[in-house]
C-alpha cells in the first residue's frame, strides 16, 4: 500500500530532465551511473525509489536496513540541496512510475538479483515505447557477469583459479575513480523536495546502531591475523556501506591492494558471489549441486525457533544469534558455525535459516549471504565437503579461547538459566554424515 506521495512526478519531470536512478549506490562521489548521466546531459534530477514491491516482503515493520536507507538518503538529499538540486523520492512500484513519466532519459547502475533484472526489464519495455533510453553500468563490483571467465567461456565455480584471473586481469582502469564533481552544475536547479519519515513508509525505528562510513585502516592492516577473533574488533564493518553503496567498491580495492591481500581476497569473493548468481540464479532457491536438493531436511519448529533466538545450549552458536538479533550484525567466522550447526547438527533446511539471515542482516545481499551458507552446507560452488562438520565448542576454545564473546551475549552461561545442549555434537555429527551421504548417492 503506498502511503508516502511526495510531489506529483509529472510536475517535476519533464522531458528535458534525465534521472539518475539511485539503488544500490547512495553517494554522489565516484559513481559510475551518476558519471554518464552528468557527463552526457545537462539536467539531471536524482531519483530514489522505496518500491514497495520489496517493502511489503519485509515481515517487520521495525526493519532496520529502511531506516538505514533513509538516513543514508538524509544525507545525499542535504549533499545535493546545497548543490542548488534536490533527490526525489517516490514510494511504491517502479514500473507504475515510469508509466508515469516521460523524462529525456534515465540512467542506473547494474543490479543483479533476479527481482532486480525481472523489474529493470520491465522498466525497459515501459521506456522503449515512448522511445526513452534506459542506460546502466557496472559500479557495485569490479568485474562482473562475463569479464572473468575460463579460456572456454565458461564461469568459473571455483574461487582460488576465479581470483587468479581476477588479479592478473585487474588494471588501474579498473578501480580509477569516477570524479564528477566538475559535472555537479549539471544537476537540475530545483527548490528541495519532500522527503517521507519512517512512519510515512510503514515503518518505525529499529533501536540498531549504524557502522560508521568509515575505513578503519589500523583494522584491515591486521585484519589476516585478527579476523577470525569474534571478540576483537577485527573486521571492517563496511559490509552494510558495501550493500547500500554508501561507500565505493574501487576505493576500497585500492586500499585493500595497499595493505592487505588477504582483505582483497575478500572482496573478491564478493564478486565472484554475484558472478555465480548471474550465471546460476537458480542457487536463489535451490542448491547449487542438485544433489543436495535430496536431503530429507528435518522441520523441527522447536528447535528452528530455539537456533533463531540464541537458545540451542551452544554458546557460541547462541552467541552469535543473540548478537545478529540485537544490532543485525554477525561476525564471519559465527556465521559459519551458526549455518554448520543449523544445517547438520539440527538437519534444518539451509535455506530456513538464508531466509532468516535475510530478514536479520544489516549487510543482506543475496549474492553474499546465498553463496555462504551454501559454502558451508557443502551444496554450493568450491563449498566445503559435506562431512565437515563444525565442532561449536572447539571452535569456541580456538576462536573465543578467554569467552569474552559469549559472555558478552551469553551472560547466563554457567547458570542454571542456560539451557542444555538441544543436541548431542557426537550424536549429531553422526546423523549428519549418515543421511548426507545418503542422499548424495542416490
Amino acid at each position: 500500500m503506498q502511503r508516502f506521495i511526495g510531489e506529483a512526478p509529472e510536475k517535476i519531470i519533464d522531458s528535458s530532465t534525465t534521472l539518475f536512478w539511485l539503488r544500490r549506490d547512495l553517494r554522489l562521489e565516484d559513481n559510475a551511473g551518476l558519471f554518464h548521466a552528468l557527463n552526457e546531459n545537462s539536467t539531471v534530477l536524482a531519483l530514489f525509489i522505496f518500491d514497495t514491491v520489496i517493502l511489503e516482503r519485509l515481515e517487520d515493520k521495525k526493519d532496520a536496513r529502511v531506516e538505514f536507507i533513509l538516513q543514508s538518503l538524509l544525507i545525499l538529499k542535504a549533499a545535493l540541496e546545497k548543490l542548488g538540486t534536490s533527490l526525489f523520492v517516490y514510494h511504491g512500484n517502479p514500473t507504475e512510475f515510469f508509466k508515469r513519466v516521460s523524462p529525456r532519459s534515465v540512467y542506473a547502475n547494474h543490479d543483479y538479483e533476479p527481482y532486480a533484472r525481472q523489474r529493470d526489464n520491465e522498466v525497459q519495455q515501459i521506456l522503449a515505447k515512448r522511445e526513452i533510453a534506459f542506460k546502466t553500468y557496472k559500479d557495485q563490483v569490479i568485474f562482473d557477469r562475463d569479464e572473468i571467465i575460463k579460456a572456454d567461456g565458461s564461469p568459473y565455480t571455483v574461487y582460488t583459479p576465479y581470483s587468479r584471473k581476477w588479479k592478473a586481469t585487474l588494471t588501474p582502469s579498473h578501480i580509477e575513480n569516477y570524479d564528477t564533481r566538475h559535472l555537479f552544475d549539471h544537476f537540475k536547479k530545483i527548490a528541495p523536495l519532500k522527503f517521507p519519515t519512517l512512519s510515512d513508509l510503514g515503518f518505525g525505528k529499529s533501536g540498531i546502531v549504524f557502522p560508521e562510513r568509515t575505513i578503519k585502516r589500523s583494522v584491515i592492516e591486521k585484519y589476516h591475523l585478527q579476523r577470525d577473533f569474534p571478540a576483537i574488533d577485527s573486521t571492517s564493518r563496511l559490509s552494510v556501506h558495501l550493500r547500500f553503496g554508501t561507500v565505493s567498491i574501487r576505493m576500497l580495492v585500492q586500499v585493500a591492494i595497499a595493505i592487505n591481500e588477504k582483505w582483497l581476497n575478500e572482496l573478491i569473493w564478493r564478486d565472484f558471489y554475484h558472478m555465480i548468481l548471474w550465471h546460476f540464479p537458480h542457487v536463489a532457491t535451490k542448491s547449487f549441486k542438485p544433489a543436495y536438493d535430496h536431503i530429507p531436511w528435518r522441520t523441527d519448529l522447536t528447535e528452528f525457533s530455539a537456533w533463531c533466538k540464541g537458545q540451542t545450549g551452544y554458546a557460541i552458536v547462541d552467541a552469535g544469534m543473540r548478537e545478529l538479533n540485537a544490532t543485525g550484525f554477525m561476525h564471519n567466522r559465527v556465521r559459519m558455525i551458526t549455518a554448520s550447526f543449523l544445517a547438520k547438527h539440527l538437519l534444518i533446511d539451509w535455506r530456513w535459516g538464508e531466509a532468516y539471515f535475510a530478514k536479520k542482516l544489516l549487510d543482506f545481499d543475496l549474492a553474499a549471504n546465498n553463496g555462504g551458507w551454501q559454502w558451508t552446507v557443502g551444496s554450493g560452488c568450491d563449498a566445503v565437503p559435506y562431512f565437515r562438520v563444525f565442532n561449536p565448542m572447539l571452535q569456541a576454545e580456538k576462536f573465543d579461547p578467554d569467552q569474552r564473546y559469549v559472555r558478552k551475549w551469553v551472560p547466563e552461561l554457567g547458570t542454571p538459566q542456560y539451557p542444555k545442549p538441544i543436541v548431542d555434537h557426537a550424536v549429531a555429527r553422526d546423523r549428519a554424515l549418515k543421511i548426507f551421504k545418503a542422499a548424495l548417492s542416490t
